[in-house]
């Protein structure tokens, strides 16, 4: 993706919508490549580069997690701070049909259904932040702080090096 091919997405347009300050990644998208490809293209520490995961638990609630590039998810921690019995990752197709993006494109920004966001609590201590943008191969940059205020996210611990 060339920076004169950057698609107007959900995500850029609620971030533009709220005036949100933020800078747009393009990188070569590679399926599976993950966090890892950015930090390995860019040289961004991956630890600052946030995935959007796409959970449900046992009763079919959806959950949006945002989570260190670096880290895992556990999800028996994760059904923990939720309450409930257990916590998978959705399908793709549950996945793409809760938030409107692709697997690989998915934002936390401009979802197409209002779906309660959890952050691993250590994400807001960061200066910032590298997040998709709505497309696979677009990353944008911005303040955490501004996640916090746009989204609302709970805090959780869940995040697990490995």
């Amino acid at each position: 993706m060339t920076k004169d091919k950057i698609p107007s997405t959900p995500a850029i347009r609620f971030l533009r919508d709220k005036n949100v300050n933020f800078t747009i990644h393009p990188y070569e998208y590679i399926d599976g490549g993950g966090t890892a490809k950015f930090s390995g293209d860019s040289g961004v520490d991956e630890h600052i580069v946030i995935k959007t995961l796409i959970m449900e638990d046992d009763k079919k609630n959806p959950y949006v997690v945002l989570m260190h590039g670096d880290m895992q998810v556990s999800l028996k921690e994760l059904a923990r701070a939720l309450g409930v019995k257990t916590v998978s990752p959705c399908s793709h197709e549950t996945a793409e049909r809760h938030t409107g993006y692709k697997i690989g494109g998915t934002s936390p920004f401009g979802l197409k259904k209002n779906i309660p966001v959890l952050m691993e609590s250590t994400i807001g201590d960061l200066e910032i932040l590298y997040i998709n943008a709505g497309a696979r191969g677009l990353l944008l940059s911005i303040d955490p702080g501004e996640i916090i205020k746009l989204l609302g996210p709970s805090p959780v611990q869940v995040g697990r090096r490995g």
